[in-house]
């Protein structure tokens, strides 16, 4: 009977401009994942930073011989650069995490402890607290789930892109080839059986945040037009009510016409216009949203592009 074979962890990290705490991080990183009892890589992915992200990983790659880094050649995005690291980790277990400090890598052997005692295929870090944010942007999260929840059924309040899947988990999401990447509602829409364990988000290391709001909304618009059709059946429940009401309008016209009662009617016409006028370009923007991802789909080009690599000396690749 041959020997088990150890288990293999591979942490995946996008990076964007983290050049300020990445030393720092990736030994905090590596001194707890050598407390988890398993052997492990790391998988670093730099999304095309403008600062020395790129320079300090080849610097430390020297030192730590499990660290594999991509660099890609532009920033395409966290959830693209998430896709090169998930595609390349080849751990029996992968654990997902952002380099900025704001998930906590003193959580790392607790991930994998439960994962081990509970036999779940997710171990998913749940937070407590967002941490230190502005009230646009609590507001606009809260808004977010709300509405994702209520068209899509999807439940992902609190939840975060911190989380450890099996290698079974991880292979489902690779068969997800769509372009319009959303990680945490494809890994929510896997189902499979998930575990808990809750976390407050601390403040960053260091630097600032590279989530600005247009990359939030895009982040949105992404999660909402992936996951539900509903927007487009409102455009059509909308066109419904507007048939009904100008039938029912009409009528009424014709009454006062018929009666000799009609009177000028200017103030009406031009909130009819109004209303009518905004619904039609509501609705083509919706129209408009699905076509966009339509598009970028059918057009078929790779997710990333990768500029250059580093492996270490005894990888098998």
């Amino acid at each position: 009977m041959e020997p088990e074979r150890p288990t293999l962890i591979s942490v995946v990290v996008p990076l964007y401009k983290e050049a300020g705490n990445l030393r720092a991080f990736l030994s905090r990183v590596t001194s707890e994942l050598a407390t988890a009892g398993c052997g492990f890589e790391l998988v670093i992915v730099d999304d095309g930073s403008p600062d020395e992200t790129w320079e300090i990983l080849s610097e430390e790659a020297r030192t730590i011989s499990s660290l594999r880094a991509l660099r890609l050649s532009r920033n395409f995005g966290k959830e693209l650069a998430l896709c090169a690291g998930l595609e390349r980790a080849r751990g029996d277990v992968v654990i997902v995490m952002d380099g900025d400090g704001q998930h906590p890598p003193e959580l790392l052997p607790e991930m994998v402890r439960l994962w081990r005692t509970t036999g779940a295929d997710i171990v998913e870090a749940v937070k407590t607290r967002r941490g230190p944010e502005s009230i646009s942007g609590r507001f606009g999260a809260l808004l977010f789930y709300v509405v994702l929840n209520k068209l899509a059924g999807v439940n992902l309040k609190g939840v975060s892109d911190f989380k450890l899947m099996n290698r079974r988990a991880v292979d489902a999401w690779l068969q997800m080839e769509e372009r319009n990447v959303f990680f945490r509602g494809m890994t929510a829409w896997l189902g499979f059986t998930h575990v808990q364990i809750p976390f407050e988000v601390p403040k960053r290391a260091a630097g600032t945040s590279g989530w600005s709001f247009p990359k939030r909304l895009k982040l949105a618009l992404t999660g909402i037009s992936a996951f539900s059709s509903l927007p487009l059946q409102f455009v059509t429940l909308a066109g419904l009510f507007f048939f009904g009401f100008s039938v029912l309008f009409g009528l009424y016209t014709l009454v006062l016409q018929l009666t000799g009662r009609s009177v000028s009617g200017f103030a009406t016409v031009i909130l009819l216009l109004l209303i009518i006028g905004s619904l039609l370009m509501l609705s083509l923007g919706i129209i408009g949203e699905y076509l966009a991802r339509i598009y970028e789909e059918v057009k078929h080009r790779p997710r990333y592009v990768i500029a250059s690599s580093i492996e270490p000396p005894n990888s098998l690749e």
